[in-house]
């Protein structure tokens, strides 16, 4: 069952809370209805959804806390998640797809947040691929997927997503790549509308991607929106954190979606390295 215990903080007016509820009664009608679980606290909401993801918890289960107190990002990066600050939410899907097939889902949660964040605050943020979101070179979201898979097929993902809404401020060695919503805004902005409408956004990119017009038309339509809702797809000069690390410029996705980026030795695919805008020395002095 659900957790419905909101307790924490509620007496404070400037509390930004979660009505469950509510929630649930927008979400009618997607798989996500009535598989809400809300965590004050919890170390991080992808190792408990992974967790119950081995338990047998269905399709849809939606796990989102106030706080993490280990929240982790990609490339064994920790995600900081002070209370009340952000939305750290972790989604537990079981798709009909291949395991091969993985990263057109991790691409579609960035567009589906990417929307999200556009419906609610009307703002365009970038996209880095895969799935991070920007502000100029300031990130404010990130998403981390993990599967359990066998060779043939996909027992289960679990889509982590962080977004700093409320933070007003980071640390110094922070400040030139990161920002939250309210530094960029000036507002405050619900998280509850913020959380449904990612959830919305999700429920139409899966049923995209599984639904009988097949993977190779849904990933078609994801391989043009990235070229139009992302400035680092195609022309975007990068430093690729992979092997050995190497310079290039992205030159779009191949047809498994992962980024192409061409070097002086010619065209290399990113498989699963850190991408960052490649600056010229002087600036980055």
């Amino acid at each position: 069952m659900p957790n419905l215990n909101l307790e924490a903080n509620r007496d404070d007016p400037d509390y930004d809370a979660f009505d469950l509820h509510a929630l649930d009664v927008a979400l009618a009608g997607t798989r996500f209805a009535g598989k809400l679980h809300f965590f004050h606290a919890i170390p991080s909401t992808n190792t408990h959804a992974m967790q119950e993801a081995d338990a047998g918890a269905p399709d849809g289960s939606v796990f989102f806390a106030d706080e993490q107190t280990q929240g982790r990002g990609r490339g064994a990066h920790a995600w900081t998640s002070p209370p009340a600050s952000g939305l750290y939410v972790s989604i537990l899907l079981r798709p009909p797809i291949a395991p091969a097939d993985i990263l057109w889902l991790s691409l579609a949660a960035g567009l589906a947040a990417q929307n999200a964040i556009r419906k609610v605050t009307s703002l365009q943020p970038d996209l880095r691929w895969p799935n991070d979101l920007l502000f100029g070179a300031r990130k404010f979201c990130g998403i981390l997927t993990e599967l359990n898979a066998e060779v043939t097929r996909v027992r289960h993902v679990v889509i982590g997503i962080g977004i700093n809404v409320h933070t007003p401020q980071f640390p110094d060695e922070l400040r030139p790549i990161a920002t939250s919503l309210v530094i960029e805004t000036g507002r405050n902005w619900p998280r509850q509308d913020l959380l449904l409408a990612l959830l919305q956004s999700l429920e139409s990119e899966v049923a995209a991607l599984t639904d009988a017009a097949g993977l190779v038309a849904a990933a078609h339509r994801i391989r043009e929106r990235l070229e139009r809702g992302s400035s680092w797809i195609r022309g975007k000069r990068v430093r690729v954190d992979e092997a050995e690390g190497y310079i290039g410029t992205t030159q779009g996705l191949d047809e498994r979606g992962f980024l192409q980026v061409r070097t002086p030795q010619g065209l290399r695919i990113v498989l699963s390295g850190g991408v960052r805008e490649a600056r010229p020395a002087k600036d980055r002095a």
